[in-house]
């Protein structure tokens, strides 16, 4: 348990904002497919997914290999299959009923005009199919259905379903306030277990029901009983009280109209503890699982120096960085995710000296620093000043017996330097790179570097950054002639 205290209490504020995007990301998926095959499927490919954590973890390779398939298989067939629901839910008018808007099965049509209607169709044993659409998109299943686009009311039910109708056999889709198609054909059931005094409206009802999750309501031509088929079942409905509580139901709104009934907003803090729940013991079993150890070599950045000053060495360019975290974490990190990095603005012209620290080094979420080797920096700072300083020639070694170096010049004789004024203040001459007498036979000239020591000088030309130097070597009994 305290184990479990210690992980809690070292929770970034980065992790906490990590589980509460995806908890809302999956969130708002449960919201606009809730009611649908779509979430249904979801839900499978989910349960998948933690079966693939869970073979993984145990070091299943064939099985996680074989999930991993089947999951981008399933991805696929979602985009497929449920193409038109995807397509309904994404046709918002606005970006709030995708982001944060509650998405709910209104029935925009007064159920009293329904309820009259069929009722009064009922009465006079006229055959009628009534459709009215949830989530599930209908064009796929429906057929055969002539745009219509009236304003629902109960003349003109009883007008369509009316026996000299040519339209009144189909069936008539209810879309909010409107009848937007009639004459439409439904695909019929091939269920075995209907009752034999069940005829084609019946069939077709149950067919649809089956299929998607629209609630249909027959008006049986010879009895004259009301019935509603929804997700595959078929009921008789015996007075109006019962009939106007299933649309209530099937449209999700109050009586009064007024919003989301109590029972829903029940369903929806239940829906978003269990994701922001369940979430957070995903992060848990990445972040904080089975501890893995890494060490990478990491280089360090020195950063928000003083303008005025100039960085004239360091005791360390890199550091061993020593991480923990869950096993999938430390495999996936990069060095270039970890930054190390030493704050110079409080630096001051000399030796300083910095310890790192956890403030010193960026971690990707849930990555924990155990230890950094070495733990204290040292880094030079100087003021930079210019100082013109003579070359001299650096040779090295001595001519053969029988020759004299008369003379030599380098040119040109002198170098302008930039470097911290510490340095320059005890410098008072410049070498050229070193030159073996030992080579030299006869006079001549060559190109030499110049040799800045230390390195953090710079030489100031306005040519190459080569010399030249000219050597007259004679032999000493020409010397001794004179």
């Amino acid at each position: 348990m305290s184990t479990f205290f210690s992980q809690l209490v070292s929770i970034k504020w980065q992790d906490i904002i990590d589980i509460l995007v995806v908890s809302y990301f999956l969130f708002r998926l449960y919201v606009l497919f809730r009611g649908t095959y779509v979430l249904r499927v979801i839900t499978g490919i989910g349960f998948l997914w933690v079966f693939q954590l869970i073979a993984a973890y145990l070091g299943l390779i064939i099985t996680t290999w074989a999930m991993q398939g089947i999951i981008a298989f399933l991805a696929i067939i979602i985009i497929i299959v449920f193409r038109n629901e995807i397509k309904n839910v994404l046709q918002a008018k606005d970006v709030r009923a995708i982001l944060w808007g509650i998405s709910h099965k209104t029935f925009l049509a007064s159920e009293e005009i329904i309820t009259s209607s069929v009722y009064a169709l009922a009465q006079k044993k006229i055959g009628a199919l009534l459709v009215l659409p949830a989530k599930d998109d209908l064009h796929e299943v429906v057929q055969g259905g002539i745009p219509w686009q009236g304003v629902i009311s109960k003349e003109m039910i009883l007008s369509i379903f009316w026996p000299d109708n040519p339209v009144h056999d189909g069936a008539a889709i209810v879309s909010g306030k409107k009848i937007s198609e009639v004459g439409a054909i439904l695909p019929l059931s091939r269920s075995s277990d209907i009752p034999s005094s069940y005829g084609t409206r019946h069939r077709a009802a149950l067919g649809l029901s089956e299929k998607t999750d629209a609630l249909i309501i027959i008006v049986s031509e010879e009895t004259g009983h009301v019935l509603v088929a929804k997700n595959g079942e078929i009921k008789e409905i015996n007075d109006k009280l019962e009939f106007q509580k299933i649309l209530q139901e099937h449209s999700g709104v109050s009586t009064d109209d007024q919003g989301v009934r109590q029972g829903e907003f029940f369903k929806l803090g239940i829906a978003a503890a269990a994701v922001i729940i369940f979430i957070t013991g995903i992060w848990f079993s990445f972040s904080r699982g089975v501890e893995t150890l890494v060490s990478l070599e990491v280089p360090i950045v020195y950063q928000n120096r003083d303008p005025g000053m100039e960085l004239m060495g360091s005791s360390l360019n890199t550091v061993n960085v020593h991480l923990s975290g869950a096993g999938a974490l430390i495999r996936s990190i990069k060095p270039k995710q970890v930054k190390v990095r030493v704050n110079l603005d409080k630096a001051v012209v000399g030796l300083n000296s910095f310890t790192l620290t956890q403030e010193n080094i960026s971690l990707p979420p849930g990555i924990i620093l155990k230890k950094v080797e070495p733990q204290v920096v040292d880094v030079s700072l100087d003021i930079p000043i210019k100082k013109k300083l003579p070359i001299q020639i650096d040779w090295v070694g001595k001519l053969a017996d029988h020759l004299i170096l008369e003379s030599a010049s380098v040119d040109p004789k002198r170098v302008s330097v930039i470097g911290g004024s510490k340095i320059l203040k005890h410098i008072n001459t410049i070498y050229t790179e070193k030159v073996p007498l030992g080579n030299i036979d006869k006079s001549g000239r060559r190109s030499v570097n110049l040799v800045l020591n230390p390195v953090s000088l710079k030489a100031i030309r306005s040519s190459n950054s080569q010399l030249t130097i000219t050597y007259i070597v004679k032999s000493r009994g020409k010397m001794a002639e004179r």
